[in-house]
């Protein structure tokens, strides 16, 4: 039985470590908000939509 006490209490504190790191990482990292822009080149669109229709027929 202290074997089995032993692991739970364990397995808790464990538990309670993942949580305590998730609740931190949501409190102190704040996002940067800002407009992504991504040119794609024309040509990649046009062969990709190429190769969708010969996998299609």
């Amino acid at each position: 039985m202290p074997t089995l006490f032993r692991l739970i209490t364990v397995l808790l504190v464990l538990a309670g470590l993942a949580y305590g790191g998730m609740f931190a990482l949501t409190w102190y990292v704040k996002p940067r908000i800002g407009v992504i822009t991504v040119r794609v080149p024309l040509d990649k669109i046009e062969k990709r939509q190429q190769e969708q229709k010969t996998v299609s027929q």
